[in-house]
Parts: structure tokens; C-alpha cells; sequence
């Protein structure tokens, strides 16, 4: 598993202005209805349950809002830069300027797991998200984050 076989050109967005974490979840909703034809009602619905059980914001300008969903038939990415952060109730309580949500059919099991895993690994990478900030277009951002083959998924 690679980030290339998990997120779609057409899945990355800069957005210029989301006001709070609610907008940007509406955001993700948005880009994954348009890029996968998801129902952008059931995956901000999703995303917000798993943001009550606790946020997802990771430290470091990152978040990583992840829900199950019916319907898919494999895992599936969203990515959206920020021009603007936002306060996402992260751990460092930094606020939010990348978010890479992730989409897992119901009954996955450890592909949910490993594609997290990877996402999680690749965003981690200082120099990555140093480049993800400095290239506001989206095919740019596609190619930085499909780029690293070498990261791998456990």
C-alpha cells in the first residue's frame, strides 16, 4: 500500500478560508463527495463521531480525521491545505494547516489500520510538510505526497 493507490489528483484542495474545525470537516465532506461520490452529509456526520471520541490533530500543523463508511470497497484519501490554520483541539494545541482525512469501508480492518499508519508516517516527515506549505496547487501537493515510494505501510 502506497499513498498513490489511496488518494485521487482530484482529492486535493487548498482551501483559503475555513473558519473552525466544523468548516474544514464540511471541507473534506465536500472534496469527497466530488472525488469519490461520497455522501458529504454521512462523512461529516462520520468524522465528527470520531472527533468526539477525540480529536485527531497530531501535533505539528496536522490533522488526521479518519471514519469507517458504507459503501467503499477499499480505503480512500482526502487531502486539504489550509492557507489559514484552524483551531483543530490538537495535542500540541497548535492549530491545524494540513488535514489528510481517510475513508475505510466498515468492515476493514487492518487496511484502515496500515493506510493510517502511512499517512500518519508521511506526514510526520518534517521536509514533506515543509514542501506541502511552500506549494499551494494541488497537483504540486499530489505529486510531493505520491512521490515517496519508499514509505510503506506495516
Amino acid at each position: 500500500m502506497d499513498l498513490f493507490t489511496i488518494l485521487r489528483p482530484e482529492a486535493v484542495k487548498v482551501v483559503s478560508a475555513a473558519s473552525s474545525k466544523k468548516r474544514l470537516l464540511h471541507a473534506l465532506g465536500e472534496l469527497s463527495e466530488s472525488a469519490y461520490g461520497l455522501d458529504s452529509t454521512r462523512v461529516v456526520e462520520a468524522l465528527q463521531e470520531r472527533e468526539n471520541l477525540g480529536p485527531t490533530g497530531v501535533g505539528k500543523g496536522v490533522a488526521l480525521p479518519h471514519a469507517r463508511l458504507e459503501g467503499l470497497d477499499r480505503v480512500v484519501g482526502a487531502f486539504i491545505l489550509l492557507e489559514k490554520p484552524v483551531d483543530f483541539s490538537s495535542v500540541d494545541r497548535q492549530p491545524v494547516d494540513i488535514a489528510f482525512a481517510l475513508f475505510a469501508p466498515e468492515e476493514a480492518g487492518v487496511e484502515h489500520l496500515k493506510a493510517l499508519a502511512l499517512v500518519s508516517r508521511t506526514l510526520r516527515e518534517t521536509a514533506v510538510c515543509a514542501k506541502l506549505r511552500a506549494n499551494p496547487d494541488p497537483s504540486t501537493l499530489f505529486s510531493i505526497l505520491t512521490e515517496n515510494k519508499n514509505v510503506q505501510a506495516a
